[in-house]
């Protein structure tokens, strides 16, 4: 692994956020400020293809990077805000389902954060 693999690595697997190429390039630039775009997305992609991280993608938002640690996503139809929920594992009932092994998959659920359903109120108050 490459110095800018490991630590685009690192930088992933500490976030509590799922990071957007910016902000991925932003953090690695604290520590090597002659980090070009070019080489965040040639490692990013490499760090996919080897599955160490995965990519997140919402229509309509940028992609985002997460651990590989199994999890879900809430996604908010208001303001985007990505956030991780542990649900039941599904790969059991989808094989029962598919007649077949399942050899992955991504669930998102998308609902209206807090946050946004509080301004809604405030709106209609």
């Amino acid at each position: 692994m490459t110095k800018y693999e490991k630590d685009i690595f690192a930088i992933i697997n500490t976030s509590r956020d799922h990071l957007t190429v910016e902000q991925i390039f932003q953090r690695l630039k604290e520590k090597h400020p002659q980090v070009v775009l070019a080489t965040v997305y040639n490692n990013l992609n490499r760090l996919l293809e080897e599955g160490l991280i995965r990519k997140v993608s919402v229509e309509g938002m940028p992609d985002r990077y997460d651990k590989m640690e199994k999890h879900d996503h809430l996604v908010c139809q208001c303001c985007g805000k990505l956030s991780d929920v542990t649900l039941e594992d599904l790969t059991a009932s989808l094989k029962k389902q598919l007649g077949d092994d399942v050899l992955s998959y991504d669930l998102k659920v998308f609902y209206i954060c807090p946050a946004c359903r509080e301004k809604e109120q405030r709106g209609q108050a």
